[in-house]
């Protein structure tokens, strides 16, 4: 048996099911969830639903990587599966009275039941071939509730330090409540034990994660590399209909209409935000954006991180003056970005692997002090605004050997305060600092990366652009605007998966 890295079994973890009409249901299907596609996507210019199949993750895996599920003749098979293999974790059968004793499993016993489950896969797999078993990994792709089953199974004193949870080579998550889960602006009561809510609650979340008294809920806490945890998370907190749309309106613009965009994320994990829902027609598994950041993690080779750096932060003419005359003057600052690869997918269809936008609630915001008065903010060093990781494949090259992204980005400000009262009387509403879409180009050559990249507000998108300066580590982006912006869009490119090819 040839174990194929970074191609290795997976296993998908279902999310919560909150009553036992839903348990039924989902017990009933094979795939719990992993299968489901969609066939709308809310794009066009006009506000009109666009049509667009998104097969499903699980299909998608199998038509373009090879995947196959480990089910045949009506039963799911335990011995000589391939590599690519894809297992659901159907930890909520014992809880259907005709597939089991009709009792919910806890956090702690469905993490029990993913131990088990990795040794299964591993036998089906590998035998008793000693070189496929040192070779053995496994990738868990976890929605909602799922991803707090993996982190237990990977944390839990009980768990943790076991062969199987050595086994997990990446986790990556869909909507998980890692910071637990908070309605109308409170952590739901532990006493709440009714469908196992409390399950969200921040002081059982620390029992069963082996937390004790640490104050962050959302760390891995030293268990588990936070660079092989990717989380994904929602901002489209309109169309989750759960509840008839009570979740929505209980959990608040901020989230995918359940979990909080603050909550939904480990702690110095790389993370991607698309305009998706919780679960439902436009939920957040069956996406294309979420299968685009699900397989570029998995399987891509290339990771870019962008860091806005600034030199000058211009205020409009009647602050500075007011500023000039010794006035305080207070503001913070919205910072936008969206990546999309180009091209995008076959039909022609845009999506972002990224957005960080301010009418979603997921832009980055920093305070003036913060950047330009560190000293000022408490701080030993500027806080500037980290803007993106994202995950690319140099296989997915259409023509030649350059890879080819976009960034959108936005600057703007808040209101401005000027000696703690509110100034508004001359600024315009949605009035940016910057707006521009920077095109990259990145080849890759014997010496190492070559890029390039041009604006395409300001010029044709199809131009090769200038190189751009290369710098401790880094590729310089220039940035100015006409009302006196400036800085500099810093672009780290780092090989991933190295040592994982074939």
């Amino acid at each position: 048996m040839t174990i194929q890295a970074p191609f290795y079994p997976i296993i998908y973890v279902r999310g919560f099911a909150m009553t036992q009409g839903e348990i039924d249901a989902t017990t009933a299907t094979p795939y719990m969830g992993f299968n489901l596609g969609s066939t709308r996507l809310r794009q066009l210019w006009d506000g009109s639903v666009q049509r667009h199949y998104f097969e499903s993750p699980l299909i998608r895996l199998m038509k373009e990587y090879g995947y196959a599920d480990a089910y045949l003749d009506g039963r799911l098979q335990t011995d000589q599966l391939p590599t690519r293999s894809i297992f659901i974790h159907r930890y909520y059968d014992v809880a259907d009275e005709q597939l089991g004793q009709g009792r919910r499993p806890s956090i702690l016993e469905a993490a029990h039941d993913l131990r088990q489950l990795i040794a299964m896969v591993r036998h089906a797999i590998c035998g008793e071939d000693a070189e496929a078993l040192g070779r053995f990994r496994v990738n868990l792709v976890a929605h909602s509730m799922g991803g707090l089953i993996c982190r237990t199974l990977l944390q839990n004193t009980d768990l943790r330090d076991s062969d199987e949870a050595g086994q997990v080579n990446k986790v990556f998550t869909y909507a998980t409540p890692h910071n637990g889960i908070e309605l109308a602006g409170f952590n739901v009561p532990r006493f709440l034990g009714l469908w196992d809510i409390n399950n969200f609650n921040r002081r059982e979340m620390k029992n069963y994660l082996s937390l004790g008294d640490h104050g962050n809920v959302a760390t891995l806490d030293g268990h588990f590399d936070p660079e092989r945890f990717f989380c994904l998370i929602g901002t489209n907190h309109k169309d989750y209909g759960a509840g008839a749309g009570l979740s929505s309106r209980l959990a608040g613009e901020m989230s995918d209409g359940l979990v909080r965009i603050e909550n939904a994320a480990v702690s110095g994990s790389p993370r991607a935000f698309v305009h998706r829902s919780h679960s439902g027609p436009f939920g957040i598994v069956n996406s294309e954006e979420g299968y685009q950041n699900l397989v570029r993690f998995l399987f891509g080779d290339v990771r870019v991180d962008g860091i806005l750096e600034l030199e000058h932060l211009p205020l409009p003419p009647s602050v500075q003056k007011a500023r000039d005359n010794d006035k305080e003057v207070r503001a913070s600052y919205w910072f936008e970005a969206s990546v999309s690869p180009r091209p995008a997918v076959e039909d022609g269809s845009v999506f972002y692997l990224t957005e960080r936008r301010k009418a979603c609630f997921s832009a980055v915001m920093r305070k003036y002090d913060e950047m330009m008065k560190p000293a000022r903010a408490g701080l030993n060093s500027p806080r500037w605004p980290f803007l993106f990781s994202t995950f690319l494949d140099t296989r997915k090259i259409t023509r030649g050997n350059t890879m080819v992204f976009t960034v959108e980005l936005v600057v703007s400000a808040t209101d401005y305060v000027i000696d703690g009262v509110l100034f508004f009387d001359r600024t315009i509403p949605g009035e940016n600092l910057y707006r521009q879409t920077i095109c990259v180009r990145a080849t890759r050559t014997e010496q190492g990366w070559r890029v390039r990249c041009n604006f395409v507000d300001d010029e044709w998108g199809e131009k090769l652009g200038s190189e751009l300066e290369y710098s401790d580590g880094r590729f310089v982006v220039p940035i100015k605007s006409a009302k006196g912006l400036k800085g500099k869009l810093q672009l780290s490119i780092h090989p991933h998966n190295q040592g994982e090819r074939p």
